[in-house]
């Protein structure tokens, strides 16, 4: 097969700073799929990218290359039917104690729209969905196209594994920038998100992008443009899309790990829960409702008088789970406490997320196993009052040789001050909004 371009020669095109054509891009993103595109000549295209960047067009062109390599998927037929008045979706860049997909996609769905939520597994510090949701007795991630639609028709609400078949080129790339350094390209990041969700056929979007020590995004400006350039490409592909902006300079809620995710969401779906995994399933729900159509609802009612945990316990009988069956629970835990009197005024997300990993909670390469009750609860938050020896943090293991690594991770995590510092006010967790 004669091949359209020569791969070297779209390479010296970026490394000199210069736009790639559409042409350029279809073919080297097709060819690279292929195999003719060998893997060092796409390291060396990511390099240049990583260092040079890539305009609007450019970006949005990457990402239908992308979606090109594979298939797309159609949820339509619920609306056209009238199962359902809409079909919306949600993505988080991912973070700490994240598990605000659990309680947010059956909440949305109460309101008849359907939540197709297609998530994956964790890698380093930061927690998967679906490792979360396989503690639960008997839930399966992988359903069929047939079976997620059934779901969606009769529950409204789905999360579950995306198919091999949704955009494999990124598959493909996202492992090749993992091990070159090219990870942190916005554009790269950008068409990597936007490319499957827009495959997954939904009608709105919602973009979670996260902030602060326990992101991809540590600064506000980093992470604007990140949203900016999701929101663009959302909107060009004709996805209604938005963006929240949120603070993961901390832990969201009191627990961090599989199992302990677990059933601080269900506290959410009771009407509990803390105050922050609440405040952002509201606010994300709100913003998905809206981009739906039906701007006046109150989802937090819908947590508040259960119709949120119905939905949420249909979904997870649809796939197989027990929702009444016990959580898994860890054989041994150790305790983190407060060296002094004082307010707590940090606790640093990343760290508290690296001791959740190395207590066996996430993973180092894909095929590694977890453990379903393995993580840390943390028993104060930052402006929280503490008194020394007051405890601080849980950490829950099955293998207790873990915890003096996960000790060594936590050092510096925790700043207590005698006070509060002044110019520190109260923030909540939404920072801002991209549209």
């Amino acid at each position: 097969m004669t091949e359209q371009f020569d791969a070297v020669d779209v390479i010296r095109t970026k490394r000199d700073g210069e736009a790639l054509s559409p042409a350029q891009i279809a073919w080297v993103v097709d060819a690279y799929t292929r195999g003719a595109v060998a893997e060092e000549q796409m390291s060396a295209l990511a390099m240049a990218i990583f260092l040079r960047g890539m305009d609007r067009d450019e970006i949005a062109g990457w990402t239908r290359a992308m979606i090109a390599s594979g298939e797309r998927m159609d949820f339509s037929q619920l609306v056209r039917s009238g199962a359902r008045s809409a079909t919306s979706d949600k993505h988080s860049t991912g973070g700490v104690g994240d598990k605000i997909t659990l309680p947010l996609a059956p909440l949305v769905a109460v309101y008849g729209v359907a939540v197709p939520q297609l998530s994956g597994r964790g890698l380093g510090h930061t927690g998967g969905t679906l490792d979360k949701l396989e503690s639960i007795p008997g839930w399966r991630a992988a359903l069929t196209n047939a079976e997620m639609m059934d779901q969606l028709r009769d529950v409204g609400a789905v999360i579950c594994a995306a198919g091999s078949g949704l955009a494999p080129a990124d598959k493909k790339l996202y492992a090749l920038r993992d091990v070159t350094g090219t990870v942190e390209s916005i554009p790269l990041i950008a068409s990597s998100i936007m490319s499957k969700k827009i495959a997954e056929g939904t009608q709105s979007l919602v973009l979670d992008v996260k902030v602060g020590s326990g992101a991809f995004m540590k600064d506000l400006a980093s992470a604007r443009e990140l949203a900016r350039t999701m929101v663009d490409l959302g909107t060009d592909a004709g996805v209604t899309t938005t963006a929240l902006l949120t603070d993961m300079s901390t832990p969201l809620g009191l627990a961090v790990g599989n199992a302990v995710e677990v059933q601080e969401s269900v506290d959410v779906l009771a009407g509990g829960g803390p105050a922050d995994v609440v405040e952002l399933t509201v606010a994300l729900a709100a913003e998905m409702l809206d981009a739906s159509g039906i701007p006046d609802a109150d989802p937090a009612e819908a947590l508040r008088d259960g119709r949120a945990m119905d939905v949420w316990r249909a979904m997870i009988s649809a796939q197989g789970g027990d929702p009444d069956a016990p959580l898994p629970q860890a054989r041994e835990s150790e305790t983190v406490t407060a060296e002094a009197d004082g307010v707590l005024t940090e606790l640093d997300a990343y760290k508290v997320g690296l001791a959740s990993w190395r207590l066996g909670a996430g993973r180092a390469r894909r095929e590694d196993p977890v453990q379903a009750g393995a993580g840390v609860l943390l028993h104060a938050k930052p402006g929280d009052p503490v008194r020394a020896g007051q405890p601080l943090l849980t950490l829950r293991t099955d293998t207790p040789e873990r915890f003096a690594r996960a000790r060594e991770a936590l050092e510096g995590a925790a700043v207590v001050l005698p006070s509060a510092p002044e110019d520190r006010a109260a923030r909540g967790v939404v920072l801002e909004t991209v549209r």
